[in-house]
């Protein structure tokens, strides 16, 4: 019954989230805090309204959910024409900085966890690699912050995490596999058939579904109100027609929403405005049940080590190998410095580390990486929640949108 009174509180969180939500943004209280909190409150650290295991087949089928739509919508909001035009930044970003920060994240975990194997290290890197935009969403949001600016940040969001998946999936095949598998090619066989098969398979439905829509909706074969779930289930047809055909649904949802959103201008703005509204409403779920199942698991396993390493995770680990990507641009030291700090932890590390927690079988064996999770994203939940308004209005005043200015005048 636990799962009845999950979604009850889920539905009383939502109304009151929504009737207060602008009074609470004056504070610059997230959405992403007030869930986290009101879930870990619901827990047997608060109130122990209701308990709800991690692999969970309630949590495992949410978060499954959750995580195609927001690979398949964070692919179809990034626009690959736009991006010719100005590639350079996301691009040092993306080839210079993510690989910097896997490689320097392994590393100094290993003096913090000496015990671990390197492929358990490597995993701890990548879960914590991937950025997200909606907890510094005034950031990316705010027209006073340089368009440019604002675009570097989210096209690095929106790509980190499909870059970073198909590797993490490579890793997790290998622990799973074993040391002594590990030996021949198995794993590399079915990485490859995962990566192949589900861009393929995603490419295709993205392609023919849109192509069909528009077909369809230009012949006055639609009614309009289907324009806003086609997208839906064209992520979902992509994720279980690439699992029937031994590719990775999630995969599939990356290219799908990739294809769709950059063949048709009318499917990008209706996932546009999935995105705005139905999407936030799975992300926020997200942030309720990683407060409510896997916080108060993982909380115990906290320590000292645990703390300081999650720290350098969101400053020093991710800042440094940012700006020495930057470095030759004719950005100045508080650009880099601004573009480095917005490097929130938060929803693609939640899902990557519930969908790995499920296919490992529970969080033993890992409760310390995993917990490394848990207090990383916790703490850019409130530091990038509460900075990322007062941040912005800093740096709008010290770097106008020169280029906005002149299309005005």
């Amino acid at each position: 019954m636990d799962e009845h009174i999950v979604i009850l509180i889920i539905a009383l969180v939502v109304l009151f989230y929504g009737y207060i939500s602008k009074w609470l943004a004056r504070f610059y209280i997230s959405g992403p805090m007030v869930f986290t909190l009101l879930g870990l409150l619901m827990s047997p650290y608060g109130l122990d309204v209701a308990q709800v295991k991690v692999n969970a087949d309630f949590v495992t089928i949410l978060v499954e959910i959750a995580l195609v739509l927001v690979l398949f919508s964070d692919a179809a909001l990034l626009d690959l024409k736009l991006l010719k035009q100005s590639w350079q930044l996301p691009a040092r970003l993306l080839f210079i900085g993510l690989p910097i920060t896997v490689v320097a994240g392994a590393i100094v975990a290993r003096y913090f966890f000496p015990d671990f194997p390197t492929l358990y290290l490597l995993m701890l890197a990548l879960l914590l690699t991937p950025t997200d935009a909606a907890l510094g969403k005034a950031v990316v949001s705010d027209p006073k912050v340089p368009k440019k600016i604002r675009s570097t940040i989210n096209v690095e969001s929106g790509l980190n995490d499909g870059i970073i998946f198909p590797i993490l999936i490579t890793v997790v095949a290998m622990i799973l596999s074993g040391l002594e598998k590990a030996q021949d090619n198995t794993w590399l066989m079915y990485v490859g058939e995962q990566i192949l098969f589900g861009a393929l398979v995603g490419g295709v439905v993205g392609y023919l579904g849109t192509k069909l829509q528009t077909f369809c909706f230009k012949r006055e074969g639609m009614v309009e109100t289907y324009l806003n779930l086609i997208p839906i289930a064209l992520a979902i047809l992509a994720y279980y027609l690439a699992e029937a055909f031994s590719g990775n649904g999630f995969i599939a949802a990356f290219f799908a929403g990739l294809y769709a959103g950059n063949t048709s201008e009318m499917a990008r703005g209706h996932i546009e405005d999935f995105a705005e509204s139905e999407g936030e409403l799975l992300v926020l779920i997200s942030f309720f049940i990683f407060g409510l199942a896997f916080v108060p698991t993982t909380l115990p396993y906290v320590t000292f080590d645990v703390v300081i390493y999650s720290l350098l995770s969101l400053t020093l680990l991710r800042m440094l190998p940012v700006m020495v990507s930057l470095i030759g641009t004719k950005l100045d030291l508080a650009t880099m410095a601004f573009i480095a700090w917005f490097g929130p932890r938060g929803i693609a590390s939640i899902l990557y580390v519930l969908i790995i927690a499920h296919e490992m079988g529970g969080i033993k064996g890992f409760e310390t990486l995993y917990s490394v999770v848990t207090v990383t994203v916790l703490m850019s939940i409130l530091a990038h929640g509460l900075s990322a308004q007062p941040l912005a209005n800093w740096y709008a005043k010290r770097h106008p949108d020169t280029e906005s200015s002149a299309k005005q005048d």
